[in-house]
């Protein structure tokens, strides 16, 4: 699995355009678009907003803060840290596509200047040591191998006493995981693996545990509310994750909410600190 082979299954041609025609359906225009109008699709994650605000609550954010998203997307939790805790964010993705148009998102919503996007590896950042007061990342480790280097990396570019909050798919049971899948088309570039090998990567790097929670209930739940608002609209919403994953939307959702619904997935959250 290369780099190139994980950007190629996100990229998407003419983004923008779909979701400039999305914020038209609602009755909106780029200069009157919010960030939570975005929110349903670009906020690549299960349980969207919703995990946003559980999962990012719980680090302490402020507004003298500069905050890492690691893997960043669109930048739509990017987006929604700024606007919810004032904090500065970075964002560093490696599909150019999406950094290109979570740029101009930015500046639909009046955020150039406090969120930066850029285009880079997780496995090497183009950061100094010690540069921000705290980092996460959501639905990013699935397409990494290197766990190990991931949080090593994390670690280098977190000040002393800083947190890192991951809120990835984790391998939670046995079973083989039926593809496609939103992250990845084949097992070739999907690389689930469970809480147990993140807490090693992570204290192999230097972090302290301090939380874990698993949220497969929530995620179930979530799907179902989807469900449900798709059947009473009779489709989908004119902006949401099917601009993102195109035809093959349905299946690779159906997919997901299978393998969490099995058990031999979950998306779990877990909290670590740099030591101070």
């Amino acid at each position: 699995m290369s780099d190139d082979d994980v950007a190629a299954h996100y990229t998407s041609a003419g983004l923008l355009a779909a979701i400039r025609d999305g914020v038209a359906k609602l009755g909106k225009t780029p200069a009157t678009a919010t960030v939570d109008d975005l929110a349903p699709v670009d906020e690549f994650h299960v349980g969207g907003r919703q995990a946003s605000e559980h999962f990012l609550g719980q680090l302490g954010l402020t507004s003298v803060q500069h905050i890492l998203d690691v893997g960043c997307g669109l930048g739509g939790s990017a987006r929604f840290a700024a606007t919810r805790y004032g904090c500065h964010v970075t964002g560093l993705d490696l599909t150019d596509a999406f950094v290109a148009t979570g740029k101009v998102l930015c500046d639909w919503v009046g955020l150039a200047g406090q969120v930066s996007l850029r285009q880079g590896s997780a496995l090497a950042m183009p950061f100094e040591a010690e540069a921000f007061d705290g980092a996460y990342m959501l639905h990013v480790g699935m397409n990494i191998a290197d766990k190990d280097r991931l949080c090593a990396e994390a670690y280098r570019v977190l000040r002393p006493g800083a947190g890192f909050g991951i809120y990835d798919l984790m391998r939670t049971g046995g079973g083989e995981l039926a593809y496609p899948v939103p992250w990845a088309s084949t097992p070739e570039t999907s690389i689930v693996q469970t809480p147990d090998d993140y807490r090693r990567a992570l204290e192999t790097a230097g972090f302290t545990i301090t939380d874990e929670c698993r949220r497969r209930e929530f995620a179930l739940e979530f799907f179902a509310q989807m469900q449900a608002r798709a059947v009473d609209s009779g489709g989908p919403a004119p902006l949401g994750l099917h601009l993102l994953m195109g035809e093959t939307t349905p299946r690779k959702l159906a997919n997901m909410v299978g393998n969490i619904a099995s058990g031999t997935i979950a998306p779990v959250e877990l909290m670590a600190r740099k030591a101070g």
